[in-house]
């Protein structure tokens, strides 16, 4: 009897529910590393996790803060000290190279895929317990987090909701869909029952890309206040799509206001591409877009109008 018990995976008599979760977490736990990171003293910081065959690691911006170069300590005991690749804190990612060996990496996955209510589990060292495995539910999809670097503050969109419980030290760590691919990096404590936790989607892929190869993220700025919105029901039809990006707001003096785009105008494309969420728009603002003519077409007073911006780089300047 009992042997008709065992599951495939090894893990005895569980549920479903329980066998996914040990899954994963057996997979994904090797990989996750405590961080400590070394200034006046060595302090705990948070969680990192391996993604690439050569010791490179995912974390937050925030776990380092000014730091240059710490320890890693993985949950089979074995050690190694880091430098860091390259921060954002813009996206609060930033990767770690670790010095020595390394366990094998996680594979990272799309969270574009992910729907609410789609078991997810959070990997990390909480309040300094290594290996610790939490599993909730994705709670909400396309939150938005502030971040600050210097006197320059952006929004991270299309952030993950989860009920999957996060304590100090699990920022940095991974965030885990049901097939073990790490679909985002756990970064805050939003309130009881609910963290968040920054998506791995082709614009953090780029950001990470960047980090490895250049230390940091050259980033362009338009200077618009966006949010999702629908479209008249008339356009919808004729764009073939429901959804556009509302201007809230425009900063004043930036490529936006010069070029005359208005609170209100409902973006429809960018550089000719369809427009319809933050990250649209987001994943064009990479250093290739500094300079350049843009054309933007908006939604206005029931007319279509096209308009010409020319983005500037985005420089951080010290608080």
């Amino acid at each position: 009897m009992a042997d008709s018990l065992q599951s495939p995976g090894g893990f005895g008599a569980l549920d479903a529910y329980s066998q996914i979760v040990a899954s994963v977490a057996a997979t994904i736990t090797p990989s996750v590393a405590s961080v400590q990171t070394a200034g006046e003293r060595w302090q705990a910081a948070g969680s990192a996790v391996v993604f690439t065959p050569d010791g490179y690691l995912l974390t937050n911006a925030h776990v380092l803060g000014p730091a240059r170069q710490g320890a890693l300590q993985f949950s089979n005991g074995t050690s190694s000290s880091f430098t860091v690749a390259g921060t954002d804190p813009l996206s609060d990612l930033a990767v770690l190279r670790a010095a020595g060996g390394a366990p094998p990496p996680v594979t990272l996955g799309n969270s574009d895929q992910l729907v609410v209510g789609q078991l997810v589990v959070a990997v990390g060292n909480p309040l300094g317990l290594a290996g610790s495995v939490t599993a909730g539910v994705v709670s909400g999809l396309g939150r938005s987090l502030p971040v600050r670097s210097g006197n320059t503050a952006r929004i991270v969109e299309d952030v993950i909701q989860t009920d999957a419980a996060l304590n100090p030290g699990n920022s940095g760590g991974a965030l885990v869909d049901a097939q073990g691919l790490v679909i985002g990096v756990n970064t805050a404590v939003a309130g009881v029952g609910l963290g968040l936790a920054i998506p791995i989607n082709s614009t953090t892929r780029r950001i990470i890309d960047s980090l490895i190869n250049q230390g940091r993220v050259r980033r362009a700025y338009l200077g618009l206040v966006t949010t999702p919105a629908p479209l008249p029901a008339e356009l919808a039809a004729r764009v073939g799509r429901s959804t556009g990006l509302r201007v809230a707001d425009v900063v004043p003096g930036s490529p936006a206001h010069r070029a005359g785009l208005h609170p209100g105008d409902l973006v429809l494309t960018a550089d000719r591409q369809p427009v319809h969420d933050a990250q649209g728009l987001q994943r064009l603002m990479f250093a290739e877009a500094i300079g350049r003519p843009l054309q933007i077409t908006v939604f206005r007073n029931g007319a279509l109008v096209d308009v010409i911006a020319e983005p500037e780089e985005l420089l951080d300047s010290p608080s």
